[in-house]
């Protein structure tokens, strides 16, 4: 039994009674991506992954110095920012990193309290707490900087009865593509530099009252060339999941390393998506060109059936279009799981996508480690950089 599927069978309401109050989170808010340019990023994700036209920010709304487009999916918002001079700090952070994740905003109750709770047990803050309004109400965010130059927003909108925000008008378009079954965020993966994990997660133990209750070591995660470390941290209620990863030895550079040396930095490394029909999502998917990394060999299918022992008896996804499309199957006590993890998005190699569906595991697919890395390795060896 893996180290992972001991940990759930532990039970995280057990594993939760730790953690602390002082910090309650409702949900994801949005994520802020600091792009180059943002009009056409919105086109390509409402194309490749189903987003819809939300909201919008920029020259026409009174913004002089950016561009907001807020793009939506069911409960996902992303927005896509991009600056409007050479001044703008937007434009360093994308000289330096390429396009990526700026902002994870957390839903609250009490933005105020959130920033001040969490900055007087050390977080470095990013924006004071500030009263936004316009004539659909008020909204009060707050942040504060998590690894690199990442940042945690929070976001108090119990006031607010507006499309996004204070300062977005309705974006409405005659081109929104249908949506591909894409639902929530399920969590959110951080890559950091070596020996900065434990001191990350002690971060998000001290300052947001996380707790780390899932651990995988180099011993797990590990390929004939290279290796990596990971914990994941969850806020109380369990709704907040962000698993930390550092490099670690290996004969050859690790994704991780890849990562940083690309994104100059800490940051974060993909985002993975709930869906609630897989094969109906990958499919679509793949039809708008949306690439995935490639498939393991024949030897991982056919040992399916071993890995889910009695719960090949519940699973009614067809093992051979489950090949088809590459998509990986994992399995703890508490059911399955199927996932698949597209290419990097971009041309430096960082963001990419992980789309997932539960039936029932609680876990991060443990059991796909190896034949997930050695894919990725795959693809670095054709970039030169494994």
């Amino acid at each position: 039994m893996s180290k992972e599927i001991k940990n759930v069978e532990y039970g995280l309401e057990k594993i939760f009674e730790g953690a602390q109050d002082f910090l309650p989170l409702l949900g994801t808010d949005y994520v802020e991506f600091y792009v180059g340019n943002a009009k056409q990023a919105a086109h390509y994700y409402k194309t490749a992954f189903g987003y819809q036209s939300y909201a919008y920010k920029g020259l026409e709304t009174g913004c002089k110095d950016y561009a907001s487009y807020v793009i939506s999916q069911d409960k996902i918002r992303i927005v896509l920012t991009t600056p409007l001079n050479s001044k703008s700090p937007i434009n360093e952070h994308i000289v330096k990193h390429g396009d990526g994740v700026k902002v994870i905003a957390l839903w609250v109750e009490d933005a105020r309290k959130s920033w001040e709770e969490t900055t007087k047990r050390g977080a470095k803050s990013f924006m004071e707490p500030t009263v936004e309004k316009d004539e659909n109400g008020e909204v009060v965010r707050a942040g504060i900087y998590t690894y690199g130059e990442t940042v945690h927003m929070f976001v108090e909108r119990k006031n607010y009865k507006g499309t996004f925000l204070p300062g977005y008008k309705e974006w409405k378009s005659d081109y929104n593509p249908a949506p591909v079954g894409l639902k929530f965020i399920d969590h959110m993966v951080g890559n950091v530099g070596w020996n900065q994990m434990n001191e990350t997660v002690k971060w998000y133990e001290d300052v947001m009252g996380f707790v780390n209750f899932l651990s995988f070591d180099d011993k797990q995660i590990t390929t004939e060339y290279s290796a990596l470390m990971s914990k994941v941290m969850s806020n109380g209620n369990g709704r907040i999941k962000f698993p930390i990863n550092e490099p670690a030895e290996g004969k050859k550079k690790s994704q991780i390393e890849e990562y940083i040396d690309f994104y100059e930095g800490a940051g974060v490394q993909h985002l993975a998506l709930a869906t609630d029909d897989i094969i109906k999502t990958v499919t679509e998917l793949r039809a708008r060109g949306v690439e995935f990394l490639p498939p393991p060999p024949q030897a991982y299918y056919d040992d399916i059936p071993n890995r889910l022992g009695s719960h090949m008896s519940i699973m009614h996804e067809d093992i051979s279009k489950l090949q088809e499309l590459s998509i990986l199957v994992d399995a703890d006590e508490d059911g399955y799981l199927l996932q698949i993890f597209t290419k990097p998005v971009e041309d430096r190699p960082t963001l990419f996508y992980e789309i997932i569906q539960r039936m029932g595991a609680k876990g991060f697919g443990a059991g796909n480690f190896k034949a997930l890395f050695e894919s990725i390795e795959r693809e670095q060896a054709k970039r030169g950089t494994l």
